[in-house]
């Protein structure tokens, strides 16, 4: 009996590769090294393109960074500018009361509390509702310019001229104000030094309209870095 021949494509099948016809055994070969050998398009192309993407997230955090600490600064150089606006009110309520007694005291509470109210409440109505999406330009520039009018102009005044009234009513600095017309005889004693005010409120306008728009810019900004065009 004639010895078994091994069929040949055999080998062949035996290595995972499927032959067609006698002539095609060089390409399945040449198929089978390929895919054992290299690694697929689609991974040696993920390969390449993960240094990119890293790349990019990290140019990303470093943008987000630098406009975090631009809002940062936008947002204290506000509370400074309140906080001046403290001291001009004390000074003003003090010469016009003829108060000498607890300068640092009033000088101390008249530059905390406005910067502190401004900071907050300007991350609270400004940048935390621009960035949770909520409001628009135009809304923005108004709750810039509202926030500068009402914590550092009127929220100073008001502070001042208690702290200032009570301590004229303490040491008799000032004729007291008869009966039934408290309010009117106090606003009557400082109008003409609250006139200084004007400029601390025209100050604070312009400056919150600022800050709102460069606010708005550096949040569009943001948006195009995390949305980027196809």
């Amino acid at each position: 009996m004639a010895a078994l021949k091994p069929k040949p494509g055999a080998d062949l099948r035996d290595a995972g590769v499927v032959s067609v016809g006698d002539g095609e055994g060089t390409e399945d070969i040449k198929m089978a090294v390929y895919s054992h050998g290299q690694p697929t398009p689609s991974l040696r192309d993920a390969k390449l393109g993960r240094p990119m993407v890293i790349e990019i997230i990290e140019k990303n955090f470093e943008y987000l960074k630098r406009e975090k600490t631009s809002n940062i600064y936008g947002t204290l150089l506000l509370g400074t500018t309140a906080a001046l606006s403290g001291v001009t009110a004390n000074f003003i309520f003090r010469y016009c009361f003829k108060v000498k007694y607890d300068a640092l005291k009033t000088y101390a509470s008249l530059t905390t509390l406005p910067f502190l109210s401004s900071v907050v409440t300007y991350k609270l109505f400004v940048t935390d509702a621009l960035y949770s999406d909520n409001i628009s330009k135009e809304n923005c520039v108004l709750r810039s310019s509202l926030v500068g009018v009402a914590c550092g102009v009127l929220y100073p005044s008001a502070l001042a001229f208690s702290k200032n009234g009570r301590l004229a009513v303490k040491y008799h600095t000032v004729p007291l104000p008869p009966k039934g017309r408290v309010l009117l005889h106090w606003l009557l004693l400082s109008q003409t030094e609250m006139k200084a005010m004007a400029v601390p409120l025209l100050f604070q306008i312009s400056y919150g309209v600022f800050n709102g728009l460069r606010q708005y810019a550096i949040y569009e900004r943001a948006l195009e870095k995390a949305v980027p065009e196809d």
